[in-house]
């Protein structure tokens, strides 16, 4: 079976981050951030995890293109979302630069055990949300990593719809 993992790099320690991933054996971890840094926590920047994670045996991929803060499009088809933020990362997900970046992540995910991360401790308040969704349509299994003993199976997100084999976040 296809399996990749999410994690929120959250406010934790760089210690306990990488414990988590050694927890679930994550050989590589792809930043799904379109901006991939942190101020407040100078420990997540491009930088400094491109760096660390292979110190740790931990290879280090930003896909940029999977990256979320994507506004909606006026006539958006995916009014189940509430939220502009979903809605508008929804409605990107239907581009071919999105496809081509989501192909590279599977690609990945092939060869190793992987993990995508954002920010968010919690995936539901994400975009890794949405991308787990696709995933899931597309046949993987997706597994939010919420502590070193704890992943969570990914459900549909509440608006998800699959129609013919394709996702649909439409209220109709």
């Amino acid at each position: 079976m296809k399996t990749i993992w999410t994690i929120g790099h959250s406010t934790r320690s760089l210690e306990e981050f990488v414990k988590f991933l050694h927890a679930f054996n994550i050989k590589t971890l792809v930043d799904v951030r379109h901006f991939p840094g942190s101020r407040k926590f100078p420990q997540y920047n491009k930088d400094s995890l491109a760096q660390s994670l292979p110190e740790n045996k931990i290879n280090y991929k930003h896909l940029v293109d999977l990256g979320g803060r994507r506004k909606p499009k006026p006539e958006s088809k995916n009014n189940a979302w509430r939220l502009d933020s979903f809605k508008g990362y929804a409605d990107y997900m239907e581009t071919a630069q999105f496809q081509t970046e989501l192909q590279d992540l599977k690609e990945i995910a092939l060869t190793e055990n992987t993990a995508i991360m954002c920010a968010e401790a919690v995936w539901w308040s994400c975009h890794r949300s949405l991308i787990a969704d696709i995933l899931k349509v597309d046949g993987w299994k997706v597994f939010h990593i919420m502590s070193e003993k704890n992943a969570t199976e990914h459900p549909f997100t509440a608006p998800a719809k699959v129609i013919d084999g394709h996702l649909n976040y439409s209220k109709n």
